[in-house]
């Protein structure tokens, strides 16, 4: 061969699939092969496996560990002559090392592949019984069932098997092991297996049929005693029968393991005997069992021991699966299921998971499973515990669309196939599809992608994934449609019926109802109806993640019903995927935002952020919209008006689409949608509420003041007006369901006598009061000026003037501190600025306060906690009075703004949590005591803008609704069922923050 030239067999290899032609060619020349090196039927049927490479070293490994030279060459001549064996033998050696490593360890295994009849083609569990016959020990127990194994594994790369067959095969290998191992343990105790009754039953994928490579075969044990035998004494022995029989499969010899046997899913796991009577299941099942426990008993088979008493118990518990979606809990229990489902995907290793990843085997499992629970006790032809075959059934009987039956199907083949051919290389568990670009290609040859089997594999495995996810949802959702939408006749529909059953699975407490709204929105020929058709499986799946699926459809069918002729409506939510979830996240998240929405439908388009957004007159998205182009808008409209009530309508009905625009933006952040993840950061989440609701009613007051002077005085009022917000309107803190605290100033202008200019200013703050609460479609805004000097008894206006007086002169400790929180919000900017300048000192006074200043506010924070807090209600609870509540956050940071502020330019701000961290800048208080602090305040202000969104009326502690509550646990991040644990971390968290009251604020 000429120098730096490739010899043919090199090139060859690499036309074959070789990827080590060079190591190829060296074993290739190795004595082992050398009457056959030269064979083109030997390279042929080798390029032809899944990692030719692989099969190659596999192969000269075998031929190597022959005993002699007999046995050598009646290997190399049968492989040459003989097709079935020359496919199956070097099929499993490219497929997979570990069965490689059992061919070299026992050579003469390989004959057990010659065979090529009928019979062998699909064996049964008596066929592997026969098999597995001769072991005589668990030693060699784990021998027979390798040689077993390697002759499914043939089948299966061979393709003579489809993945259903294999899994089928593979459980009835797993049922033969079981019962060897049985008798073996039995063997080892004569006495125990005479005294007793012992039945195993298959569990889990063993027990549907469809077990993978290397699985946990998980089962249950069933005991009793033998006639005339002693109850207490029969079980001690099943016990230790079971007992031992598990290690017999479960513990590592020199060859190996076969799979460990689980029985966790027997009664009280982990915690309850391994052996039970049949009674005492009976009991338990009727008792104290959790929906998932009849779920896992779907799949339950009797495969091992007493057949009699396996199947007593089968028929015994049958019934109570098949009711188990009657029971009281079910709903609650489906929730807890799919939340189980998603929360065992671990997250670092989610994108390569093929059982519990997003569109997963067990995504396909559990929606057949659920359907199976829902329509089951009616329909006996759906109780197959195989996957494939309740899923042929579930299309069957119209339950599941064919055509999607048929993708599932497609999909779930697809992924089970890519699961035993990763299983297969190694015979190790695992569900991780690797990363090792070896791996991949080896995987996807072995499935039959050979141009490009990397790409090829990855794609496929995305585009069948992508298919799950889509229709698992689908899977629930549009039979349902199909029940009440009067499509062609003679197509598979469920019965109304079945359709309320799958409704009350899935959460809905009124299903009638729920398909009465289906009917209304889904029915006809229309293309309204038919984009509605599209759109409403999706919809119903985000309506039942709410805490009240009933009122999200409900809520849905009015808005569609009042825009339902709106060209863009439909447009908005069919293109734009982000609307649609969005609206189903509002609408069903409380009264608050819905209430909004159903008093000006159009607002809808503030969902979208396209041209539809646009169209239906919103400015686009759920971005707050800054105070100033707010204020130009609203004041733009007042110019228009004829009159001041025509101008502050105007004014109300674009803050009723701000704050629907606001609670929307809250809702959509707090809960997450399918693309965008809850936000993390819950102070952000308040801060933007706050900063939003806050620019918003000073934007709102500007409107009116401005609507009110013209309509009364034209351009200009006889005097100077401004308006200060106080409290948490001049903090830039408002909630949903807060009033405007403010105080009113005023200056007469020159030439204008003092008494015009008050009752000028008088009759415009009263105007303004009446035109904000005006009862219409929009909500009322009202103004408090209780916060003013003398409260309640003080004159409603007061001049500038007349404020410095009283301050000089009457101020109390505790208008000092309401100051704190004082900012111009509305009117002259001047007048108000200079406002500020009179207060300054005061609210921030020179070498701080006094000692008795500071025991005057302790007494008055005590006294207030003592007095105002409701009656009846639970002080760990409350949010604004209770223990480690607003008030004692707020209370807390105010004294150090007092004491303190004079020094610490940082400290003069309105806003709670800016201040708070100021002081921790300065050293006044700890980091820690100040995260403690800011936590509270941030859960306390969350759980008031919940209790608004959600009752749509403002309150302080939490609702004792139980649908009311698991809602404010949504959008606090807690999921269905977890209320508890939400007013647990509520009352830690304000525990912990009293401690720091305790100290910073009283002094203890």
């Amino acid at each position: 061969m000429t120098p730096g030239r490739r010899s043919s067999t090199f090139t060859r290899l690499l036309r074959h699939g070789f990827t080590d032609a060079s190591a190829a060619e060296r074993l290739l020349d190795s004595p082992e092969l050398a009457a056959v090196r030269d064979d083109p039927v030997l390279l042929e049927a080798l390029g032809a496996t899944a990692d030719p490479d692989l099969a190659l070293h596999g192969l000269v490994r075998l031929l190597e560990a022959q005993p002699g030279p007999t046995a050598h060459r009646e290997l190399l001549d049968t492989l040459i002559a003989a097709k079935p064996l020359r496919d199956r033998l070097l099929g499993v050696l490219g497929a997979s090392a570990a069965l490689a490593d059992h061919l070299a360890r026992h050579p003469r295994d390989w004959e057990v592949l010659v065979t090529y009849e009928p019979r062998d083609l699909h064996p049964g569990v008596a066929e592997f019984e026969r098999g597995l016959a001769e072991a005589g020990d668990p030693v060699g127990l784990r021998v027979a069932y390798r040689r077993c194994l390697l002759s499914i594994a043939a089948r299966d790369v061979c393709g003579t098997t489809d993945v259903a067959e294999t899994a089928a095969e593979l459980a009835d290998l797993a049922t033969a092991t079981l019962r060897a191992a049985l008798a073996l343990a039995e063997r080892a105790a004569p006495e125990d297996a005479a005294g007793c009754r012992l039945a195993v039953i298959a569990m889990g994928k063993c027990g549907g049929h469809e077990l993978n490579y290397v699985s946990d075969v998980d089962v249950i044990f069933v005991g009793e005693a033998a006639t005339g035998a002693d109850e207490a004494k029969a079980l001690r022995s099943a016990t230790k029968l079971a007992s031992h029989m598990m290690r017999i499969c479960s513990e590592t010899t020199v060859e190996g393991s076969i799979w460990p046997v689980d029985a966790n899913l027997r009664p009280e796991g982990r915690n309850g005997p391994l052996v039970r009577t049949l009674s005492s299941h009976l009991a338990y099942y009727q008792r104290w069992a959790k929906t998932w426990e009849f779920q896992a008993l779907l799949k339950a088979r009797p495969v091992a021991g007493d057949r009699e008493l396996g199947q007593e118990y089968i028929d015994a518990l049958e019934p109570l699966v098949w009711t188990a979606a009657e029971r009281e809990n079910f709903v609650t229990d489906v929730q807890q299921m799919r939340r189980r489902v998603v929360e065992n995907i671990p997250v670092a290793e989610v994108d390569r998971e093929l059982k519990l990843g997003p569109g997963g085997l067990r995504d396909v499992e559990f929606a057949v499973q659920l359907l199976q629970l829902v329509h089951g006790r009616a329909d006996a032809t759906i109780r197959s515990g195989t996957t494939l075959v309740a899923l042929q059934a579930l299309a069957a009987g119209g339950y599941v669309g064919r055509a999607d039956a048929m993708q599932l199907d497609d999909a779930y083949r697809f992924l089970r196939s890519m699961e035993h051919r990763i299983q297969l290389y190694r015979l190790r568990r695992t569900h991780l599809v690797p990363v090792d670009q070896a791996d991949l290609r080896r995987l996807g040859r072995s499935l039959g992608l050979r141009t490009d089997p990397e790409t090829e594999l990855v794609r496929e495995w995305k585009r069948h994934t992508g298919v799950v996810r889509r229709l698992h949802e689908k899977l629930f959702y549009r039979p349902l449609l199909d029940a009440v939408a009067q499509l062609a006749t003679g197509e598979a529909r469920l019965s109304p019926k079945a359709a309320r059953e799958r409704l009350e699975a899935l959460g809905y407490a009124d299903p009638a109802a729920a398909l009465r709204h289906l009917e209304a929105l889904a029915s006809g020929v229309t293309r309204k109806a038919a984009i509605q058709r599209t759109l409403l499986p999706v919809l119903l799946g985000w309506f039942a993640d709410s805490a009240d699926p009933d009122a999200g459809l409900l809520n849905f069918r009015k808005v569609s019903d009042a825009l339902g002729k709106t060209p863009w409506y439909l447009r908005l939510l069919r293109d734009e995927g982000a609307a649609a979830e969005n609206l189903a996240r509002v609408l069903s998240a409380g009264r608050l935002a819905p209430d909004l929405l159903m008093r000006a439908p159009e607002a809808v388009a503030l969902l979208g952020d396209g041209d539809s957004a646009r169209e239906g007159g919103g400015s686009g998205g759920l971005e707050p919209r800054e105070r100033a182009p707010l204020e130009r808008e609203i004041l733009a409209a007042v110019g228009r008006a004829d009159n001041a009530e025509d101008g502050v309508r105007a004014v109300r009905g674009v803050r009723r689409r701000e704050l629907f625009r606001t609670a929307a933006a809250d809702i959509v952040d707090s809960y997450g949608t399918e693309t965008n993840p809850a936000e993390a950061d819950q102070g952000a989440l308040v801060d933007r509420v706050g900063g939003a609701v806050s620019d918003l009613t000073a934007a709102t007051l500007a409107g009116t003041l401005r609507a009110v002077v013209r309509d009364g005085w034209g351009d200009t009022l006889p005097t100077r007006f401004t308006i200060i917000g106080m409290g948490r309107f001049g903090g830039h803190e408002l909630g949903y369901g807060s009033d405007a605290d403010v105080v009113f100033v005023h200056e007469p202008r020159e030439g204008v006598a003092e008494r015009e200019a008050a009752d000028a200013a008088n009759k415009v703050v009263s105007e303004m009061r009446r035109l904000l609460q005006i009862p219409s479609a929009d909500p009322p805004l009202l103004i408090d000026a209780d916060l003013r000097p003398e409260g309640k008894s003080g004159p409603l206006v007061r001049t500038l003037k007349s404020y410095e007086a009283y301050y000089r002169r009457w101020s109390l400790g505790w208008e000092s501190q309401a100051l704190l929180r004082a900012e111009p919000v509305a009117g002259d900017e001047e007048l108000g600025r200079r406002f500020i300048e009179l207060i300054d000192p005061l609210r921030y006074p020179a070498e701080g306060l006094g000692e008795d200043a500071v025991r005057e506010i302790r007494r008055l924070k005590a006294r207030m906690e003592s007095e105002r807090l409701p009656r009846g209600a639970d002080p760990k609870l409350h949010t604004k009075l209770g223990p480690g509540g607003l008030s004692d956050v707020e209370w807390t940071v105010q004294l150090l703004q007092l004491r303190h502020g004079w020094v610490e330019p940082g400290l003069r701000t309105t806003r709670t949590r800016e201040a708070l961290a100021a002081a921790c800048a300065a050293g006044l208080l700890g980091a820690e005591e100040a995260s403690i602090l800011d936590e509270a305040w941030v859960l306390a202000t969350r759980v008031r803008n919940a209790v608004m969104l959600v009752r749509g009326r403002a309150g302080d502690t939490f609702p004792p609704e139980s649908r009311e509550l698991a809602a404010v646990g949504r959008y606090l991040g807690y999921g269905e069922g977890h209320a508890g644990d939400m007013l647990d971390a509520y009352r830690r968290t304000a525990r912990r923050a009293r401690v720091v009251v305790e100290e910073l604020f009283y002094g203890a």
